[in-house]
């Protein structure tokens, strides 16, 4: 599990979900009857499980008919008493021009059910999307059990395991101080369950710790880490219109804006060996959006290719940049800082 703080509400848990490979029309019934049956967990009506399996229907069958194939990610958010599912869709197919028209009710893509992506309006809690012509489409749609959704502005992140493995030794976690906001990203040594452990210790000490700069959260995960296979972690931290970071290790950080940068961490392995500490400060703009990625990404992260996408919510940028930047021989997490006011 991921320990994750949402602005203005309790501790939030995010589950790491379940990817769903989309390459034939016979997934789209998988996929469809598992977003139905974990509506249905969370104590949706069946009338509300049938929706979430129409949208979610919807969207692989258009990855089938019209991108070739895709994926599909399932989890569940859980805030004290309240819950909600996160679907995000993720195809690298033709990708459309007319984004906000695919999303009129009624209108209809050639061969798919005949509702179009209009549902996502009607049906979900809150969606949002980004798609290019010939850069592919990704969409997130949340359906929450109270009727109201998750702060789409909040950092997130995501996680996938490497090929063959089923459980990820990536991690990451956010959380909110006072107007403080702070992101981390764990890469556990190796990958599998033993990474995933190295992972999720870094994720419960950073959320233990008092607030306190990257600095001294990045030691404080060290010292957490001692007896696990360590990790390499990366800290940063927005304090109005500076951001602060420091790491050890080969996450990789980058400061996507009018001017764009490469936050560099220290060598070692927390939990084994750190050198001397180092911490950075940037200027921060408005539009700038900060990414923290594990090596289950190149490090060539970049989002001048994709317009439009700083504006979109974190979800939608982490899917695309999982998308092109991800590699498939090692887990993979990208979690994502977004402007500050965005909304």
């Amino acid at each position: 599990m991921t320990g994750v703080v949402d602005p203005e509400s309790p501790l939030s848990v995010l589950d790491n979900g379940a990817w769903y490979t989309i390459d034939h029309p016979s997934a789209v019934g998988g996929v469809r009857r598992a977003a139905a049956t974990t509506a249905l967990h969370l104590g949706m009506p069946d009338s509300r499980a049938a929706e979430v399996g129409l949208v979610v229907s919807e969207l692989a069958t258009n990855q089938v008919r019209h991108a070739g194939s895709g994926s599909v990610l399932l989890r569940v958010r859980r805030t004290g008493m309240e819950a909600a599912l996160e679907v995000l869709a993720i195809d690298a197919g033709p990708g459309m021009r007319d984004l906000a028209g695919a999303m009129l009710d009624g209108v209809s893509s050639r061969g798919t059910l005949g509702i179009g992506l209009g549902t996502l309006v009607r049906l979900t809690t809150a969606w949002d999307a980004w798609s290019a012509p010939g850069a592919g489409t990704v969409v997130a749609a949340v359906f929450a059990t109270s009727g109201e959704a998750p702060a789409a502005s909040a950092p997130t992140g995501i996680t996938r395991a490497m090929t063959g493995q089923t459980v990820c030794g990536d991690a990451w976690a956010s959380r909110e101080d006072d107007g403080t906001t702070t992101l981390l990203v764990a890469d556990g040594l190796g990958h599998g369950p033993l990474a995933a452990v190295a992972s999720r210790a870094a994720v419960r000490a950073f959320h233990d710790a008092p607030l306190a700069r990257p600095r001294e959260l990045v030691d404080q995960v060290h010292r957490a880490l001692r007896g696990t296979r360590g990790a390499a972690v990366a800290i940063v931290q927005r304090r109005g219109d500076t951001l602060l970071h420091a790491g050890v290790g080969n996450v990789v950080g980058n400061l996507h804006g009018a001017r764009s940068r490469s936050l560099l961490s220290n060598p070692g392995i927390a939990g084994s060996h750190v050198s001397a500490l180092q911490e950075t400060s940037y200027p921060l703009g408005p539009d700038d959006v900060v990414t923290l990625a594990s090596d289950g990404l190149t490090d060539r992260i970049g989002m001048a290719p994709y317009p439009g996408l700083a504006g979109r919510s974190p979800l939608v940028v982490a899917g695309v940049l999982l998308r092109d930047f991800g590699v498939r021989r090692d887990d993979a997490c990208v979690a994502v800082l977004p402007p500050r006011g965005t909304p």
